[in-house]
């Protein structure tokens, strides 16, 4: 007899306004499948989805709840693209930029064509702007603008100079950036839920509170958790910023970078309205960055202090408060009502990790940011290597990562120090 898990969602905006949901039972006893997937976040529901709609029997296992991590905890921001694919094109030449650039835009492709087919409540809405701080900012917004206009984004694209940024957003903090309306906004745990609901429509079982204590590997590999097994043909290890399995062969790569998010009270509409008139996401491009966004019911969600050192702010609301109100002054006497963090996948080169550790265990994780497309991205990229198309993994795999050494908690101290060098960069 299963028995449905009902840990608590961390804190958070989008925990209190989640859409209902049915919950999932914790695995008791062995069962089969075709695919086990381990993590409920995006890349496991979005990989889990895109099997179910080929026909393949999967199973999620999921130590929390379905979306408890990053996934339901982010921006809210579908942004094209990820950080690592310039490097990534210079590093396997000009014959793969072509399909590197597909595969950036792919995952948001694929959110909004779900989140028409299967009905899914999550406030999708196109609409996405770079913010620049500084010149260099816009003559990279003006480079990429142009690639876009090459790549037929046409009317979808356009830069505002400093003259129409008022037009755009009630800010004077920034000089101008660069408009994306393939690109937008949206509420990311109910998109996780929603996905997670459609997978298990379609016949894929899910099971939360359920975490995976070890793999014992073979041509029909076995999961165990505390009260079970799954055994499948194929593993997949979606545990991104989370994942502990295979640290032999995984650790090194991948490091959990906090970020952080306050959410406002609801505004007065017109408030709303001067302060974000086009209803659109923002970020700047600034290593320790801010973004920002407004949700359904008019309330300011503000978010970064991105920190690698494995360090939670004291109080999160005084930490980005004064961020906030640096870039809307007209917030002063606003109540906060919500204050959430989490960790996210950093690769020190920005490439998501994407690959096979054998014939039939598969990974994915370290998105640096650019989580909700390219989760989804991914979560193709791996139903079709395990369908046997290999093309899009092949490129991730030939990238070659740097591990950095010394076990996860050295390593990332490293990585801190290097972004120390990034954080003067911020201040050029």
């Amino acid at each position: 007899m299963f028995v449905v898990s009902r840990q608590p969602y961390p804190d958070s905006y989008y925990a209190a306004t989640r859409n209902p949901d049915p919950g999932y039972p914790a695995l008791e006893g062995d069962i089969e499948c075709d695919v086990c997937i381990c993590g409920g976040g995006f890349t496991g529901v979005a990989t889990a989805l895109s099997l179910a709609e080929r026909g393949y029997s999967v199973v999620v296992l999921e130590q929390h709840r379905i979306g408890w991590g990053a996934s339901g905890r982010n921006g809210g921001q579908v942004i094209g693209g990820f950080s690592g694919e310039e490097l990534m094109a210079k590093r396997l030449g000009e014959s793969a930029r072509d399909l590197i650039w597909d595969i950036g835009w792919r995952g948001n492709t694929i959110i909004a064509e779900r989140v028409e087919k299967y009905a899914i409540d999550c406030d999708f809405k196109y609409g996405y702007m770079d913010v620049a701080l500084k010149p260099r900012h816009m003559r990279a917004f003006e480079a990429y603008h142009a690639e876009l206009l090459r790549r037929g984004f046409g009317d979808d694209v356009r830069v505002v100079q400093r003259d129409e940024m008022r037009s755009v957003l009630g800010s004077d903090a920034y000089i101008g950036g660069l408009i994306n309306r393939r690109s937008g906004h949206l509420h990311p745990l109910n998109l996780c839920l929603g996905e997670a609901r459609a997978a298990a429509g379609l016949g894929a079982r899910l099971f939360e509170g359920s975490e995976v204590l070890g793999i014992e590997h073979g041509s029909r590999p076995r999961v165990r958790t505390s009260a079970g097994s799954v055994k499948a043909a194929s593993v997949v290890l979606a545990g991104n910023a989370y994942q502990q399995l295979e640290i032999r062969h995984l650790s090194g790569q991948v490091f959990p970078a906090g970020s952080f998010i306050i959410a406002t009270e609801p505004l007065e509409r017109d408030l709303a309205q001067q302060i974000n008139p086009l209803d659109m996401a923002f970020c700047d491009p600034n290593h320790v960055l801010d973004y920002f966004r407004m949700s359904a019911d008019r309330r300011l969600l503000f978010g970064g202090r991105c920190n690698y050192s494995g360090r939670v702010p004291s109080s999160i609301r005084r930490s980005i408060e004064p961020r906030m109100h640096r870039v809307f002054p007209q917030l002063r006497n606003t109540r906060i009502d919500y204050e959430w963090g989490g960790n996210i996948g950093i690769v020190v080169n920005r490439v998501p990790v994407i690959g096979r550790l054998r014939d039939n265990v598969y990974y994915s994780l370290g998105y640096s940011g650019h989580g909700v497309n390219m989760t989804h991205a991914a979560g193709e990229i791996v139903a079709d290597a395990i369908g046997g198309t290999l093309q899009k993994m092949d490129l991730f795999e030939r990238v070659g990562h740097w591990r950095i050494p010394f076990g996860q908690s050295l390593s990332a101290q490293m990585v801190a120090l290097g972004m120390l060098y990034y954080r003067l960069l911020d201040r050029l």
